[in-house]
């Protein structure tokens, strides 16, 4: 039975996603009233559950196991309704907390108008501290022709085909467009990516983009940089052509079933009428924060994408400790305290690291030392069978810190947890290097890394 909707509550979180309901779980846990408003329930538990993470990571499980694309789908959307309908379930059971499906949009600081999803009514909410935790969506660039073809997907829209798309251009050679890239050529799909960029991962040192180059085209996916997508425009209801500039400036164009843009993101603001609660916003229409996500109005925090900070589930998690430990006295009140984190690219094998790259170390003066060891050398990946990659360290050689690491391996993103947890301990390099690990594993092969040092 629903709750009723009562027209104050301390805490009103607009968005269902990582942060915000951790929150409205630990207000409501300390006896605080929280109302936690959600658009659509598709989206009960955020973004990660439903449309990014973990849809993904288990589309790419399956491809590796070499499932077929339709079993995978089915697979993935009983993955996404059970966690959907656990996180509604854990959050509504709550005495002090009340799930509402509908729009929000502020009438004042204090107070917002929620539309009801299901009813169409409209619900007056006061509350004393409101946290905005709506998220973020796939960014459209300004292509002519882009946003009129039926052809065209954000990665949202891609993952809900049940059918395979068999020949796919994706538009951004980002992290996002290459785990698309990877998972739909292992299903079987013809894949090509535009990258604007002269280089390709060109944040990333030589080494590392050469080998994940070197492995994705191996897959059979064609990788074009430096090219200007110009126009976009459906040839009928199943092909779609490109029309697009080389570095060379020469006029190309290629036909494809499915055209995926992948060139960054923008915050799921538009409707909540922030300009009536005097909130400021940003670049592409971020929400702007302090340190302490606090936004222009003091009562009004913005958690996880929204804010403009960095897109990773976990630092949603982050910001929901950080304010925590502001309403409860707690010493982690800052995004200044917050310390390395680390990232993973999903593609087969994954691409993981943390700290600075060693061009980076490079440009910054240390007197550095870099590690490197083939995944060959490793036990464990000779019985996986999976042998493609490397491990890179680099160690500042007077403070014996880590200064970053990048690993290129299967398990890559367990593994770079124990560098991170050393890195943020500030233990010095030998305490990874002297470790005694389980046999035969991945993470053994640091003691082998770090006495390369």
């Amino acid at each position: 039975m629903e709750k009723e909707i009562k027209p104050h509550y301390q805490n009103l979180i607009i968005g269902f996603g990582k942060g915000g309901k951790t929150l409205a779980a630990w207000l409501a846990a300390r006896g605080e009233t929280v109302a936690m408003v959600e658009k659509s329930e598709k989206m009960y538990g955020g973004a990660c559950i439903n449309i990014a993470c973990i849809p993904t990571k288990s589309l790419i499980k399956n491809a590796e196991k070499q499932i077929p694309y339709q079993k995978a789908f089915t697979i993935k959307n009983d993955l996404t309704s059970t966690l959907r309908k656990i996180n509604f379930r854990a959050l509504e059971q709550l005495p002090f907390a009340t799930v509402i499906s509908g729009e929000a949009s502020f009438v004042s600081e204090n107070e917002v108008q929620v539309k009801l999803g299901a009813i169409g009514d409209i619900v007056k909410i006061h509350a004393d501290r409101i946290f905005i935790n709506t998220g973020s969506r796939p960014y459209l660039p300004p292509i002519d022709g882009l946003r009129a073809s039926a052809r065209i997907f954000t990665s949202t829209a891609l993952l809900e085909q049940s059918a395979l798309e068999k020949d796919i251009a994706i538009i951004g050679g980002g992290f996002i467009g290459l785990e698309f890239a990877d998972m739909y050529a292992k299903f079987g799909a013809k894949v090509t990516i535009f990258e604007s960029g002269d280089t390709f991962l060109s944040k990333e040192d030589c080494d590392v983009a050469e080998l994940i180059y070197e492995i994705l085209t191996a897959k059979g996916i064609h990788i074009l940089t430096g090219v200007s997508v110009e126009k976009v425009e459906d040839i009928n209801d199943k092909k779609v052509k490109l029309r697009y500039k080389n570095k060379a400036n020469d006029c190309k164009s290629l036909e494809v079933t499915a055209i995926l843009v992948a060139t960054g993101r923008m915050p799921n603001t538009a409707g909540l009428n922030l300009t009536a609660a005097g909130i400021k916003t940003g670049e592409r229409g971020f929400i702007m924060v302090d340190d302490e996500l606090k936004t222009s109005v003091p009562n009004i925090w913005a958690i996880g994408d929204c804010n403009g900070g960095p897109q990773f589930t976990f630092i949603s998690l982050d910001d929901f400790r950080l304010i925590r430990d502001q309403l409860s006295g707690g010493s982690y009140t800052s995004v200044k305290q917050r310390r390395q984190f680390a990232s993973s690219v999903f593609t087969t094998p994954q691409l993981a690291h943390i700290g600075i790259r060693e061009k980076e170390a490079k440009e910054r003066g240390y007197d550095y030392k870099v590690a490197k060891l083939p995944i060959t050398s490793i036990p464990r990946a000779k019985i996986n069978g999976e042998t493609q990659g490397f491990l890179k360290a680099v160690v500042d050689l007077k403070t014996n810190k880590i200064l970053g690491c990048t690993l290129i391996c299967n398990d890559a993103n367990e593994m770079i947890n124990t560098v991170q947890v050393a890195m943020n301990a500030e233990q010095d390099y030998q305490i990874i290097r002297d470790a005694v690990f389980t046999h035969p594993s991945m993470t053994e092969a640091f003691n082998d890394l770090y006495a390369l040092v």
